[in-house]
């Protein structure tokens, strides 16, 4: 799953650490889906995209091997 979560914390100019901390996860999770490397729970994306003021598809995308 693609994501803008490095883009949008540069847009409101905050640290990995200040998103995990707000969404109540560990730096190293927003780093993981940061990196396509973890696919976060609902819950999770949900947060993250309020915390961005955008729609959950703003700021994450499936991709066709999502859908796999």
């Amino acid at each position: 799953m693609k994501n803008r979560i490095r883009i949008e914390r540069a847009i409101l100019n905050i640290s990995q650490q200040q998103l995990a901390e707000k969404v109540k996860v560990s730096r190293q999770t927003i780093n993981a889906i940061e990196l396509e490397k973890y696919v976060p729970s609902a819950l999770v994306v949900m947060k993250i995209a309020c915390v961005f003021g955008k729609s959950v598809n703003e700021v994450f995308e499936l991709e066709e091997k999502d859908w796999q």
